[in-house]
């Protein structure tokens, strides 16, 4: 199995344990006298083959992450890379929206609001950032299809 396919079978699992636990919440009470929509105990047994083989998966999934090196770098590397820049570039965009707001005053014409930061330069280095984020997440996809899981 090669990692991409490892990952889209890790997401899957993910939104089936949730439709399984939202199932097994709708039929765990019942007015008396009357039956559940479904039984209970095989929703659980479903449920609880899912969370183990999610975290077979999970585990095989970060062993492969650890091991494989793409120029020098695991992709454990790269993905934490990945996360931090998606975190610093939605902070960045928050603070250069709120800067480019026109027109603010805080009593009619007597005190002006400026920006504190050059928003373009802002906007420039958000930009900047987005492309390698594009670049590395480019290199992180290529790299999940030719890479066998570890088993």
């Amino acid at each position: 199995m090669k990692l991409a396919e490892a990952l889209q079978e890790r997401a899957d699992l993910n939104r089936k344990i949730e439709q399984l636990k939202n199932r097994l919440n709708n039929n765990v009470l019942v007015q008396e006298g009357e039956q559940p929509a479904e039984a209970p105990e095989p929703l659980k047994r479903e449920l609880d083959g899912c969370i183990n083989r999610l975290a077979q998966l999970t585990a095989q999934i970060n062993q492969t992450n650890s091991a494989v090196q793409v120029n020098g770098r695991t992709l454990t590397a790269m993905i934490a890379e990945k996360d931090a820049l998606i975190l610093k570039i939605g902070a960045y965009k928050t603070i250069a929206e709120t800067a480019s707001q026109t027109a603010r005053r805080a009593r009619g014409a007597e005190i002006r609001i400026l920006p504190a930061i050059p928003v373009a330069a802002w906007q420039a280095e958000i930009d900047q950032m987005a492309r390698a984020l594009r670049l590395l997440d480019n290199t992180l996809q290529q790299t999940n299809w030719a890479t066998d899981l570890i088993e």
